[in-house]
């Protein structure tokens, strides 16, 4: 007979498991996501240098260098990533994201920062997320400091990253980032929110029960929160159109494609052609 501690408290299998005694069990292995390790030689099929490093005693992150800049003394973008996973799953060294993150850096001559942040339940994904991007901001690595271009700070996040992106630049725009850097622009794919729609049962999703059971379980519903629900009531103002802000939103559909094919279907055109896009808009700025 289990004990009282292993007794199952949430059960969202195939994802993940919860028991009372606050263990999480997480199923990776069912959705094909494994460790790799960085690559300190360059990737054969992108030429880009990868590696790891230590952010504090819980934060540590994944940088990613194009080859041609070995050699150079060109100032490149810097794109901080967040993966996603629904807040409570994933990391910034499996090898889904190793292989997005290649192909991205070498599209768009960039330097990436994947942010292998602690996850929910367990631990507060925010701050560490936060952390990180100070981290960034304080130029502390000499990858960043040699390569990166701190006029050209942007922000990507998938899915549940989407959402951290998204919370992190409104955090940046009331505490301001070390240095005084700003973030130039942010790419949201397939974001992770929970919007109301007439259309759509959205409290039986997957998205909604894992926001209400376990990130909030404190409130009444989790489109009162503005982290999750950024048109709830308590949001901060996001309207563009009437702001006089000169700067640039795109809106890009993808029809036909399930949420995460970014990460799952790389080989898919749609996923090349949305990495080209990111690119181009990098680039542009």
């Amino acid at each position: 007979m289990a004990s009282e501690d292993n007794e199952l408290v949430t059960d969202f299998y195939p994802h993940f498991r919860i028991y009372k005694n606050g263990r999480v069990e997480r199923f990776y292995h069912l959705q094909n996501c494994f460790y790799v390790p960085p690559t300190h030689e360059p990737d054969s099929n992108t030429g880009v240098y990868s590696k790891d490093v230590a952010i504090n005693s819980h934060v540590s992150a994944r940088l990613f260098l194009p080859n041609v800049t070995i050699n150079t003394n060109e100032k490149l973008p810097i794109i901080v990533f967040y993966h996603g996973g629904a807040l409570v799953l994933g990391s910034a060294f499996f090898n889904k994201v190793y292989r997005f993150l290649n192909l991205l850096v070498s599209e768009s001559n960039s330097i990436a920062v994947a942010v292998e942040y602690r996850l929910t339940p367990e631990h507060d994904v925010y701050e560490d997320c936060w952390t990180a991007l100070q981290w960034v901001a304080s130029s502390q690595d000499s990858w960043l400091t040699s390569h990166g271009d701190f006029d050209k700070v942007f922000l990507l996040g998938e899915s549940a990253g989407a959402n951290i992106a998204f919370n992190m630049i409104i955090r940046a725009d009331r505490e301001k980032l070390n240095g005084d850097v700003k973030i130039n622009g942010s790419i949201l794919a397939c974001p992770y929110f929970l919007i109301p729609h007439e259309n759509v049962d959205v409290e039986n999703l997957l998205a909604y029960k894992i926001w209400r059971e376990i990130i909030c379980p404190n409130l009444e519903s989790p489109f009162d929160c503005p982290m999750i629900n950024p048109l709830c009531k308590t949001s901060p103002n996001l309207s563009v159109k009437k702001s006089g802000w000169n700067g640039e939103f795109v809106l890009h559909v993808v029809e036909g494609e399930s949420h995460s094919f970014l990460i799952d279907n790389l080989e898919a055109e749609k996923a090349r052609d949305s990495i080209k896009r990111f690119a181009s808009f990098i680039q542009s700025k």
